[in-house]
């Protein structure tokens, strides 16, 4: 495939790389005459967005205006509103009066969208490696190999890729995964099963919105068990979700986190890691809290909130986990016969340098070894690299909290778009104006 040279290839196709898809396709149909040629690679058989805890009942976290495009064109026909309009159910949402629609709503409306910009994507294919191709002493492109589903290597040429491989798994280091022990990201995929053998305990570590969701599907779904939760708060934290804190995830607060100093930028993120990271929605909490209540009024004890408390030490064997839990506040430590333990530990970002492989080499970094990122979440590389590589969905470093978030989806695909453009007419320039020294 390397004798098409594409203007993008995009490495996963999660949310962020779709808006991508969108904003292409819908430039693309303004301006044919100059179009951007491109293709997404994504190593899932279809479009899927943790699939594992599209909980029944679980909703987004983010208002549904903060789709995939309307920040960026409110009038865009791949808004959210238009997939309701779509699905004939927009008259119903309305009456719902909620900001906030269920996540598999949500995920439907990524399927939807995916569905319609399906030529610009190729599935089953995992990116391995990305090499530069250099021209006159210059990396003119980039080469992204890639394994199809028959495993073979399969090269697509770019002039500029953008990475957006999504978030993974955290589990603690000592944290083996097995059929027993695995992180909360594949709650709905092992639920089945876990119920069919019958289970008398399912322990829970980690006390964010993930934790405590699993907590209260575990407690729904498994009437006969018991649900033990560990964490080492007093209780579960609430998001802040208040107008003046929301600020932090608006566009114009990217501006200016990028330019801030480092302490200011460490001082934000540390004021704000209440409205995303370790906290719960209210009202979830306060449903645990009424579960909780109701069994001790009733003696019939399932919910085991294990607040101010740890996990020191795990030992699986063929019929359970043994789990040692200790109460700080006193030492005491108690272990617990698990037929499940769930980490719901969170996510990190994935080493984009890594993946790059050799094209690695040409791109800066900071200090501490992080991605050096431009404005328009650029990869800063050496001077005499002319192909371009983007981040969506990296470390917060460079652009703040929303970087990995869906908040600002739609208007960072814009600023990428909007950068890809202004390179491809720069380059439009310069070979004319090498056509013209040549003539």
């Amino acid at each position: 495939m390397t004798s098409e040279v594409f203007d993008l290839v995009g490495i996963g196709f999660g949310p962020s790389n779709l808006a991508l898809a969108i904003a292409v396709d819908e430039h693309n149909r303004r301006r044919p005459d100059a179009g951007l040629r491109a293709v997404f690679l994504e190593k899932q058989a279809a479009f899927g967005w943790h699939r594992g805890m599209l909980i029944d009942d679980a909703t987004m976290q983010v208002s549904f205006l903060k789709d995939l495009v309307t920040m960026r064109d409110p009038a865009s026909d791949f808004s959210f509103l238009c997939y309701l309009r779509d699905r004939d159910r927009l008259a119903d949402f309305i009456n719902h009066k909620t900001m906030f629609p269920l996540r598999t709503e949500f995920h439907d409306y990524f399927e939807w969208a995916a569905a319609r910009v399906v030529d610009q994507v190729r599935y089953g294919t995992e990116v391995v490696s990305v090499r530069p191709v250099e021209v006159d002493g210059e990396v003119a492109w980039f080469d992204v190999l890639a394994k199809d589903g028959d495993d073979a290597i399969v090269t697509c040429r770019a002039r500029n890729i953008v990475v957006a491989t999504g978030l993974r798994p955290r589990l603690p280091p000592d944290a083996v995964p097995s059929d027993r022990v695995w992180h909360n990201i594949e709650l709905m995929h092992r639920i089945g099963d876990l119920a069919a053998a019958d289970p008398r305990r399912v322990l829970v570590v980690g006390a964010g919105q993930s934790g405590a969701e699993t907590v209260a599907e575990l407690h729904t779904a498994l009437p006969q068990a018991r649900v033990s939760a560990v964490f080492a708060r007093y209780g579960y934290a609430p998001a802040d979700d208040s107008p003046f804190a929301n600020r932090i995830f608006d566009p114009l607060a990217v501006d200016h986190f990028y330019t801030a100093s480092a302490d200011v930028k460490r001082m934000l993120l540390d004021y704000h890691r209440n409205t995303n990271y370790s906290v719960v929605d209210i009202d979830l909490i306060e449903d645990l809290y009424r579960r909780e209540y109701r069994e001790r009024v009733t003696g019939r004890r399932r919910l085991d909130i294990r607040n101010a408390s740890r996990v020191t030490y795990t030992r699986e064997t063929d019929d359970a986990v043994y789990v040692t839990v200790e109460f700080l506040p006193t030492g005491e430590t108690e272990t617990l016969e698990c037929d499940a333990v769930v980490y719901a530990t969170g996510f990190h970002s994935a080493d984009v340098f890594e993946l790059l492989g050799r094209a690695a080499a040409v791109c800066e970094r900071e200090p501490d070894g992080r991605p050096a990122l431009a404005r328009d979440y650029r990869l800063r590389t050496a001077p005499r690299v002319r192909a371009g590589i983007y981040l969506q969905g990296g470390p917060e470093h460079a652009h703040g909290i929303t970087a990995t978030l869906l908040s600002n989806t739609a208007v960072r695909v814009g600023e990428i778009l909007e950068s890809l453009l202004r390179k491809e007419s720069e380059r439009e320039e310069r070979t004319a104006a090498y056509a013209a020294l040549r003539s």
